[in-house]
């Protein structure tokens, strides 16, 4: 499973991948998000910390990811990057061309200042 922590008062997800991502991962992370968006129609933040993308198990998992992305995009005011280098520090620039979320790149020993980002209104 992938690690991840819920700060359900603040409504941020963060999330710290450490291995290739399974299809599951994703069913658990709309299990621990869905509810809160429903209840409080989105979430504040999701913050991927990670120090470089471990990939995906397989195709299943990167289509588990897309859905993802695709279902809970609109439900979610920031996107916060915590990452050096690789795939994860460009994906503010992807990311803006396929999601409404507002999304930010922070160096990978930056965690604090992304947390205190993704809660500001």
């Amino acid at each position: 499973m992938i690690k991840h922590e819920f700060r359900k008062n603040d409504g941020i997800l963060i999330i710290e991948p450490d291995s290739s991502l399974q299809a599951s991962d994703f069913d658990m992370l709309s299990s621990i998000v869905d509810p809160y968006i429903k209840d409080n129609g989105k979430l504040n933040g999701l913050i991927i910390h990670t120090e470089s993308f471990p990939g995906w198990q397989g195709f299943g998992a990167m289509l588990a990811h897309v859905k993802f992305v695709k279902d809970h995009h609109a439900h979610i005011s920031k996107v916060a990057a915590v990452a050096d280098e690789g795939i994860i520090a460009i994906l503010p620039a992807i990311a803006d061309h396929f999601v409404k979320a507002d999304v930010r790149h922070f160096g990978a020993d930056d965690l604090e200042s992304a947390i205190e980002w993704t809660k500001q209104a």
